[in-house]
């Protein structure tokens, strides 16, 4: 009974995931913390194994769409990765507490971000570095208009990525969140191929954490299994539902979830 509701609650975590980009680890180190008592060092490891799930079951759907930008996946990818090891070391003079309201504030400060936030950005013009290294695209909206769209601040994602990276190995949400704030936010590209590219970097984050947690014996695999299996079958759904849905749309789930989680993982360090 306990590995079928892990599974149940994984399916809708890897939806989530795969439609707003964030990997999935939201729900899965949520519900294993909140509603299993599992320690959330254990959590954050199975799910980020299940984020390399998410990334997998996502990333070909996408491609398939030409919403995933593969030239600035890779290129962000190097801030990421660095960000990951520096966060897996910071990670042992945390105690789980703290990680906690970590979690929950982070949350809170992108949910108010979101929120300010109406429709898509659009840079208007090139960053020199984008413009150097081909980084715009196009892709087709939810009606079939072809949109072509520019990368603002290339330096200022790099930046950010870095300690997208941190927060990955910290926190095990495959620092999603943090990847698609960058690159709505600051680099000013559409929502979409803001998600469907955090869903192809989510995996290669994700994997360099989860090495290292490996080595400490924290991935346990009656966890983890039921955990990646659901994630892949939900992430699957949400890639196929999300080039469909508005922009705005997603948005509006992306805020609603964000806070949801944040109130619950406060109250929760409270109690640690």
């Amino acid at each position: 009974m306990y590995s079928i509701l892990l599974l149940v609650i994984s399916v809708f975590g890897g939806f989530l995931g795969a439609l707003l980009g964030l990997g999935g680890g939201v729900i899965v180190v949520s519900a294993l913390t909140l509603f299993f008592g599992v320690d959330i060092r254990y959590a954050i490891a199975a799910s980020l194994i299940s984020i390399i799930a998410t990334s997998s079951g996502a990333a070909a759907s996408f491609l398939k769409d030409h919403l995933t930008n593969l030239r600035l996946a890779v290129l962000l990818e190097v801030g990421t990765v660095f960000g990951a090891i520096a966060g897996f070391f910071i990670s042992s003079y945390i105690q789980s507490k703290w990680l906690f309201f970590l979690f929950g504030g982070f949350l809170l400060f992108s949910a108010i971000s979101m929120l300010k936030k109406k429709g898509d950005s659009r840079a208007e013009v090139n960053h020199p570095w984008s413009e150097k290294l081909n980084l715009g695209g196009k892709f087709n909206n939810e009606v079939g208009e072809l949109v072509h769209y520019h990368v603002a601040n290339v330096p200022l994602g790099l930046f950010v990525m870095f300690f997208a990276g941190i927060f990955s190995a910290l926190l095990g949400i495959g620092s999603g969140i943090f990847k698609v704030m960058a690159m709505d936010g600051a680099m000013k590209i559409p929502m979409k191929i803001s998600s469907a590219t955090s869903n192809f970097m989510i995996g290669v984050t994700a994997t360099a954490s989860a090495g290292a947690y490996l080595m400490k014996g924290d991935i346990r695999p009656e966890i983890a299994c039921p955990v990646s299996l659901g994630i892949i079958i939900g992430s699957f759904v949400g890639a196929r539902v999300m080039p469909k849905m508005p922009a705005d749309k997603i948005r509006k789930i992306f805020v609603v979830v964000l806070v949801a989680v944040a109130i619950q993982m406060v109250m929760k360090g409270f109690k640690a």
